[in-house]
């Protein structure tokens, strides 16, 4: 008998384990390459010499309940073991070899035009009643052949501005609209809101009502996105509610339309009447096989070290968001330049649209500053701000000191300016910016009395909470947080871990994701001091989560070393400037403290920046500061947080408030972070230095087995009960069953789920557990004409699944004694566009029956269907019949690579169901 490497993968990670008197578990690399291996807990390994040891070995992979063996510790390792057994020819080569052979990815990036943009006007508005503008932009960057179109005067007349943006097959839709009056009010009142219908990608909302509901998480954080370059390029003092929307109307699912986003809702930005100063653009950037790419495709950026999104204007970058796989700073900055320079292009083609197609700024009801207000403030009351500001006060009491100072500079002024209210408010914002770049500028100092570089003192400690997997508390000056793993995060920082059905699961019109770890970040009201609203997580809680989440994920071990799911829950108690990079470094203690073996502790700086003129940025104008507190973060203009190891960067976010920021500033930035992230890194290390070498006594334990794929119904049984049963007999936290026949039972009494095993393995096995209770008479078969290769027949659909439709094409007796023939439409031939939601698009339907062809049986006998043959008739494309017994189509374009399952695959499951059906 020969059994080959995944059925001995499985059968290694959840036995009890034999190995020599070694200190760590090695399995061989053949080994550790197949995805169901598991490293098993050090206490369930076994040491079992001689003759004894491959006999074991065997009798596990082969699904027996292994015999309790005794016997003396022999020297020979498990790697010679398994040398042994393969030169027997007991054990399968053709999977190791498969692997040996599979080619790593490599980087194809085909020729594209140069870097051009063109704008082309045409009468052909709807009605004839106008032009339509359009801007066609070549990014000339390789891998990126579809240009970037923007058009207006079609959509959305009725708007302030609109515009569709369009690459490849995916479309945009973004409008910019304002109210007639203003607020009086002293901020800047934008609003923005991106949807990704799920109708662009021709599926169909999993809510009861079948419509798209509030913003799901990844849509608040491209909201985000856009806001952020867009808010300080509007000019002060504009005071008309402002609304951005954007939808996805058409979906490729080639790229994300992140970056599209952005640019979509600038466009209509700029070409509106709100006083945007400049065009503003976006751009995705990914490090492929050691290259920079552009806008990457979703496949490519499988393969990338890199996530970073930039947008910025021809002059200067506005915003950077990203995360990397621990890459050096100089690697950063040479990425952002990469990224700017397809945003110059886009910039310089949306100023000739915008000459074209813009409407004139409306800087009528903008209401100038009063004369004479600022340079009396400053001969007043600058004296009363450096005295705060030398104090070296504690929040609290900067805090009241300048309250007490605004009510003071109210009353001086109000009389004589009793119409400007803001103005005098701005006018006292910006004598306390200039008045701290001032005191940093001439002393080297803070507000706060720190030197520039110079991070608060830091407090950390592990393991808080007797009954969590993992928790710690840090502290860095006035901002605490409390996290806790979850395997959950003060912060307070708490881990949790739980096995693979505690994933987060995230409906997205690219498919369902799927998140084995997340991080939660809650800022109550109470951690400043005040009262208000607590529930649902706002957008400022979802953007900070996101980026400590991100900065957390390249130190994680692979699944495959660490099955667990594992959430952090990061509860703000203190802030006082960046809860957010401290919840990374709460966050990463909590993770160790719960036993998670990560790579390596990460930890996160805020970096500020003061100007001494807001309306230009340079090496004399500009002072970075290290470890910003509350009141630099708002009177600065720069917040740039860098999270990362010692080696390299692993997420960082810039958001400023002036009209760009020059590379060589960002150098500087990020040279200045990574000294202050050092220093962080070390204080860490005095509370907990590297993962708790055993897990929490609060986790489950978790025991993976392999069985049959034909045999999954037999564990799952008849709506479920088998395998409820399961859990409930034997004490278990939950069992989950995945397609391949993989098993993972989760629990924290090991006796029992080795118990829940054998049963398991007994009810799967040929001579066990049948196909219900008592015998069953053999399932009808069908009796009829066979089907005629390359007819088309209307069937009834019969089942939907992820990988195609099961279709009765013929039918049976019509006493009902034989049953209708049956066979499969895959996903690929459902329709001549790819579906890469089967489920979806077949409610989207609506229908109970289909036309199909039949094009024969596959390899493994089955009967195959094709509605796409149907649909490519009808417009006049041929098929040829394929070597497989199906037909192939000749004259259609190529498709774009497909993720579909294949024949075999999809064999394998659909024989679990039809178990699932007799049972």
């Amino acid at each position: 008998m020969h059994f080959s490497l995944s059925a001995l993968a499985a059968a290694l990670s959840s036995a009890t384990v034999y190995t020599s008197t070694c200190d760590a578990f090695v399995a061989p690399t053949h080994i550790r390459r197949v995805s169901s291996f598991v490293s098993p807990d050090r206490k369930d390994w076994k040491a079992i010499g001689g003759s004894k040891r491959k006999r074991h070995l065997l009798s596990i992979v082969n699904g027996d309940v292994a015999e309790s063996l005794n016997g003396d510790a022999g020297s020979t390792g498990l790697a010679e073991v398994l040398s042994d057994a393969l030169n027997d020819g007991l054990l399968d080569s053709s999977e190791e070899d498969a692997l040996a052979k599979e080619e790593p990815f490599k980087l194809i990036l085909e020729d594209v035009p140069p870097a051009s943009y063109e704008v082309t006007s045409t009468p052909t508005a709807p009605g004839g009643s106008g032009m339509v503008h359009t801007l066609t932009v070549n990014l000339g960057a390789p891998g990126h052949p579809e240009p970037i179109v923007i058009q207006t005067g079609k959509i959305g007349r009725q708007a302030s501005a609109a515009v569709t943006l369009t690459r490849g097959e995916s479309v945009l839709y973004a409008t910019a609209s304002r109210d007639k009056d203003t607020r009086d009010i002293d901020f800047l009142p934008l609003s923005v809101e991106h949807q990704e219908r799920f109708s662009s990608a021709g599926m169909t909302s999993g809510a009861f009502n079948k419509r798209d509901g509030r913003p799901a998480e990844h849509e608040i954080l491209v909201c985000r996105l856009i806001d952020r370059p867009l808010r300080p390029l509007i000019a002060d003092g504009w005071r008309h509610e402002t609304q951005l929307l954007s939808w996805i109307l058409s979906y490729d699912g080639v790229r994300t339309c992140d970056p599209l986003a952005v640019t979509a809702s600038a466009a209509a930005l700029w070409l509106s009447d709100v006083p945007l100063l400049k065009p503003v653009a976006a751009a995705m950037v990914g490090y492929i096989d050691g290259q920079l790419v552009l806008n990457p495709t979703l496949e490519q950026m499988k393969h990338s070290r890199l996530n970073l999104t930039v947008a910025g204007t021809k002059d200067a970058v506005l915003m950077i968001e990203g995360a990397a796989d621990f890459l050096p700073e100089s690697l950063m900055v040479e990425a952002v330049t990469f990224g700017h320079d397809a945003i110059k292009i886009q910039c310089a083609g949306l100023e000739e649209l915008g000459k074209v197609a813009g409407k004139p700024k409306k800087y009528d009801s903008i209401k100038p500053p009063a004369e004479g207000l600022k340079e009396e403030m400053y001969d007043m009351f600058a004296s009363k701000v450096d005295e705060i500001f030398d104090s070296d006060l504690g929040k609290e009491e900067q805090s009241a000191a300048i309250s007490e100072l605004s009510e003071t500079v109210m009353k001086a002024f109000e009389e004589k300016y009793p119409d400007d209210k803001s103005d005098i408010k701005s006018s006292l914002k910006d004598l306390m910016c200039s008045r701290m770049f001032a005191k940093a500028k001439a002393k080297g100092t803070r507000i706060d009395g720190r030197k520039l570089n110079e991070v608060r003192v830091i407090d950390s400690e592990a393991g808080l909470f007797p009954r969590v997997h993992g928790s710690a508390l840090f502290t860095r000056g006035q901002t605490q947080v409390v996290a806790t793993d979850d395997l959950t995060m003060f912060t307070i920082d708490v881990a949790t871990l739980g096995d693979s059905g505690m994933r987060q699961k995230i409906d997205r019109i690219s498919g369902m994701e799927e998140k084995r770890f997340y991080l939660q970040y809650s800022f109550p009201p109470s951690c400043v001091g005040e009262t208000g609203r607590v529930g649902a997580p706002g957008r400022r809680e979802v953007g900070h989560g996101n980026l400590a989440e991100r900065a957390l994920i390249p130190t994680l071990p692979s699944e495959e070393e660490f099955p667990y799911t594992i959430r952090v829950e990061s509860l703000v108690t203190e802030s006082n400037g960046s809860s957010s990079m401290a919840s990374v470094c709460g966050g990463c203690l909590a993770l160790m403290d719960a036993g998670v073996p990560i790579k390596s502790p990460i930890a996160g700086i805020a970096m500020g920046m003061l100007l001494g003129d807001k309306h230009g940025v340079s090496d004399e104008n500009a002072v970075i500061v290290s470890d910003i507190l509350g009141t630099e973060d708002a009177l600065g203009t720069m917040d740039f947080k860098v999270a990362g190891n010692k080696e390299g960067i692993t997420t960082f976010q810039l958001d400023i408030k002036c009209e760009g920021l020059t590379l060589d500033i960002m150098k500087k930035a990020l040279e200045q972070a990574k000294e202050g992230r050092l220093h962080i890194l070390g204080e860490m290390e005095k509370a907990l230095k590297e993962p708790r070498p055993e897990l929490p006594r609060t986790v489950p334990k978790i025991l993976t087995m392999k069985i049959p794929e034909d045999s999954i119904g037999k564990i799952i049984g008849p709506g479920g009960r088998q395998i409820r049963a399961l859990i409930e007999d034997f004490g278990l936290e939950n069992i989950d069953v995945e397609e391949d026949g993989t098993v993972q039972i989760s629990g924290f009494d090991r006796q029992q789920m080795e118990k829940a095993k054998e049963l398991i393995t007994l009810l799967t096995s040929p001579l066990g557990g049948g196909k219900g209770r008592g015998d069953k008479t053999p399932k009808a078969a069908y009796i009829g004409p066979e089907p005629e290769e390359g007819k088309v027949y209307t069937g009834k659909i019969t089942g939907v699944h992820e990988f195609g439709v099961f279709v009765e094409f013929m039918p049976g007796a019509e006493d009902g004694s034989t049953p209708g023939l049956e066979g499969l439409c895959h996903v690929s031939e459902l329709h001549v566009e790819r579906v890469r939601n089967c489920e979806g698009f077949m409610k989207a339907m609506n229908t109970e029956t289909i036309e199909v062809q039949y094009i024969g049986k596959n390899n493994k006998g089955k009967h195959s269907l094709s509605r796409k043959a149907v649909l490519e008739s009808k417009l006049g494309v041929s098929r040829k019949p394929n070597e497989s017994g199906g037909v192939k189509k000749i004259s259609a374009p190529k498709d774009p690579p497909s993720q579909e399952m294949s024949e075999d695959e999809v064999d394998v499951i659909a024989k679990a169901i039809e178990g699932v059906a007799e049972l």
